[in-house]
């Protein structure tokens, strides 16, 4: 996996179950923060993408294996790479690991659709130059 955006997220109580530990629907919405974070990164906040540019990036597919339990007050170090992409999709690994060790991995298809009328549009036609280089990065 090579890393292009790292996300720290402490686990709260609003993230776990009466056991103390993230109730798995919990870490969906992680994986989700961690890609708006990037996105913010890259100079595509959710924002400007949605807001001005009336751009949404749903999930098309998720699949994720949990490792090991995360527990309240864990601080997590979210990985994303990008696997690959399309002419109007990405795919995209997010692990979460704690202290080193591994909680859960995840691999994610976006898809950037125009919100107005819900179908699929070109990144390129979409993004500068730049944004478009950094959306093709890897270290």
């Amino acid at each position: 996996m090579s890393i292009v955006f790292k996300y720290q997220q402490k686990v709260l109580f609003q993230h776990c179950d009466p056991a103390g530990i993230v109730f798995y629907p919990r870490y969906f919405e992680m994986i989700n923060a961690t890609v708006e974070a990037w996105f913010a990164n890259i100079g595509l906040s959710f924002g400007e993408l949605h807001g001005k540019r009336f751009l949404g990036v749903p999930t098309a597919s998720i699949q994720s294996r949990f490792v090991a339990p995360s527990r309240l007050e864990d601080e997590l170090e979210w990985q994303l790479a990008i696997n690959q992409t399309g002419r109007s999709s990405l795919e995209l690994q997010i692990h979460a690991n704690c202290n080193g060790q591994p909680r859960v991995r995840t691999t994610l298809t976006l898809v950037l659709v125009d919100t107005n009328s819900g179908r699929p549009t070109h990144w390129k036609d979409h993004l500068t130059a730049q944004q478009m280089q950094l959306l093709h990065a890897k270290e």
